[in-house]
């Protein structure tokens, strides 16, 4: 039986922090409105518009027409790392999502794709909530992305694979320069509340090396993540007892670590630091977090009238997000879940947010396999996953479960030898 489809214009936005395969996303979408005959002669999807800067762009009536965007540059764009269409910061309220709903109509638009992360979902949900309450037919699909790999009900979202893949390959580089002189060195990763990219960096370790009681010779030896109390006496207890073993220490710290009150580290340690929009201390902005922490390590670690102790701190800070050595499986699933939203679009009265299910048991043994749902947008909407208890080890550790979880999104990375 046939669809009957409402008549009108497709819009297509990203919003937040770009990543290494939000384009992906923008093409899969495309795509699929193409292959369900989008802008031909007769068909109820008339145009495929960009907007410009997510909703800044759509508010101000500065949207692109992709209608007829030729294919082969579409691929390349594809491929592209950043946000094609330009993203935007703004986190509208409900006064902000009338707007947006008023630019709908004033625009013929009444197939909404948004891609973004947890502000996108809920801009989604209002904006869509809007509609349904003054009569308006549009049908609005979130399409996740996120480095972080905070949104709830998703295995993982678009953009954490390739980013854990930069964190993994950049924390292996700094280990191999690491060991090549004593020192201790510290790497601050993103994140913010949810400790995943955090956590890849264990994936820079080799498996088969362990000694002094099983723990792992191979940097980063220490990883602190947000979920787990932050306490500055016992992480310098942690560094020291490992600096006296071998003189050298690697940690991986994540920029959202907070005390067990909650109070953020990064803003007690950092004074004066700077805001952003939403009144945050800015964490990845700076290096103020490592610095911060290097101050620290080298206060009570030197001897009393001896040589200070060698710190040193990196902040990897936004090349994290689009670094381009995508990972296999991120690429596959960003382009996937564009072209499902597009499908849903076309299947009737709908909206919702697309969700990558892992199908697959979670071990090293198991071939790799998910598939996309779609869940309400109320589901996901302003939402915050965490790493689950099962994949942390201890206070200053990751388990084999996240190692398991992480490798088939990451992919291979290189080997190693060393005397």
């Amino acid at each position: 039986m046939a669809i009957d489809l409402v008549a009108g214009n497709a819009v297509i936005g990203q919003s937040g922090g770009p990543t290494a395969v939000i384009n992906e996303s923008l093409v899969g979408v495309i795509e699929g409105l193409r292959r369900a005959g989008a802008g031909n002669s007769g068909n109820p999807i008339k145009k495929i518009l960009g907007m410009r800067h997510g909703v800044t762009g759509l508010t101000s009536g500065d949207l692109y027409d992709l209608t007829d965007y030729p294919h082969d540059r579409l691929q390349v764009l594809a491929q592209t790392p950043s946000a094609g269409l330009g993203s935007t910061r703004d986190k509208p309220d409900a006064a902000y999502c009338e707007r947006i709903l008023e630019s709908c109509k004033e625009h013929d638009i009444r197939y909404f794709f948004y891609i973004g992360g947890n502000d996108s979902s809920d801009t989604c949900r209002i904006v869509n909530e809007m509609a349904n309450e003054t009569g308006y037919e549009l049908r609005c699909f979130h399409i996740p992305k996120t480095v972080d790999n905070d949104l709830v009900i998703n295995d993982h979202t678009p953009g954490f694979p390739s980013a854990a893949r930069f964190v993994a390959k950049a924390c292996m580089a700094d280990f191999l320069d690491n060991i090549s002189l004593p020192g201790i060195k510290i790497n601050v990763i993103m994140g913010r509340h949810a400790g995943f990219l955090t956590a890849a960096s264990a994936l820079a370790r080799r498996d088969d090396r362990y000694e002094y009681e099983g723990e792992s010779t191979d940097g980063p030896q220490l990883i602190y993540l947000p979920e787990v109390p932050f306490d500055t006496d016992r992480f310098v207890n942690d560094v020291a007892n490992l600096y006296e073993k071998r003189q050298r220490v690697h940690i991986a710290i994540s920029e959202g670590i907070s005390d067990k009150d909650g109070n953020s580290i990064g803003a007690m340690l950092i004074k004066n630091g700077q805001t952003d929009a939403h009144g945050n201390v800015q964490l990845s902005g700076s290096g103020a977090i490592g610095d911060a922490l290097s101050d620290l390590l080298k206060d009570k670690l030197t001897p009393v009238g001896g040589k200070q102790v060698r710190v040193r701190a990196d902040t990897f800070g936004y090349v994290q997000r689009c670094f381009p050595d995508q990972s296999d499986v991120d690429q596959r699933e960003a382009r996937g879940v564009g072209r499902f939203a597009a499908k849903l679009a076309t299947m009737g009265d709908l909206d919702g947010s697309v969700a990558i299910i892992r199908t697959s048991p979670i071990g090293v043994t198991q071939p790799y396999a998910a598939e996309y749902r779609r869940i309400e947008l109320s589901d996901v909407a302003a939402k915050t996953k965490h790493m689950p208890p099962e994949f942390i080890d201890g206070h200053n550790n990751v388990s084999q479960k996240f190692l398991d979880y992480c490798r088939p999104l990451v992919g291979r990375l290189p080997l190693y030898e060393r005397i």
